[in-house]
Parts: structure tokens; sequence; C-alpha cells
């Protein structure tokens, strides 16, 4: 999806399935804590239905609204954590793992040369 998408824009936008079902609305848009960037969206399903997360990577912004490449049913089935609450990394993970997503391993760590090895001169 388009990074550079103010994320209080894309609340209030229909969401749809890979389908072209209805979803529901976004109702919230969750930042990554690192970067700033927009990872998630909370989807209001219905009236009295709960908010159900999905990923904004993959989804595309299509004629303003937010097409995700995901069944209907599986968006509804995904782990429920509440609205208006951070998303612990835990929770994180447990998402990218119900839609089979792959978080990727973190980049490793530079390695450093901190001194002389002992023996050596």
């Amino acid at each position: 999806m388009q990074t550079d998408i103010d994320p209080r824009h894309l609340i209030g936008r229909k969401a749809y399935d890979r389908n072209g079902t209805r979803i529901g609305t976004i109702d919230e848009v969750y930042l990554d804590d690192a970067t700033g960037v927009p990872e998630w969206a909370a989807i209001r399903t219905g009236l009295f239905s709960r908010d159900a997360f999905v990923p904004l990577e993959p989804s595309e912004l299509i004629d303003g609204a937010l097409h995700v490449p995901f069944e209907r049913s599986l968006i509804k089935d995904a782990p429920d954590f509440g609205v208006g609450r951070h998303l612990s990394p835990e929770q994180e993970l447990q998402l990218y793992h119900h839609y089979g997503l792959d978080m990727g391993a973190p980049p490793p760590l530079p390695d450093h040369d901190f001194g002389k090895l002992a023996g050596q001169e």
C-alpha cells in the first residue's frame, strides 16, 4: 500500500475482501512503532460486530476504498484484541501468522571490531 497516505484519511473508508465483498468500514489505523508507517487497520465488520484487524501491506487503496487480498471469512476470524489499545509485538505476530504473512527476520547486527585480540599487535 502507499506509505505516504495520512492514516487519518483512511478512517471511515470502506473495505472490501479479495472477491470485492464489503467487509466494513475502517475504524482505526495502527502505526508501526519503529517507523511510524501505517501497518494495520481495524475494520468495523457490522453494526453489532467487532473490529477485525487487517494488514495494510499487501492491501491496496483503489478508488478511495481499501481492498484487502484475503477472504472475508479469514478476516472475520482474525484474533480480536479490541481497539483503542496499543498492539503488542506478540499480538502483531499472532496477526501475521493468522494471515500467513512472513514478518521477515530482523537485519543482522553489524560485526564490530572492538579492539585488538589478545596476543596480536
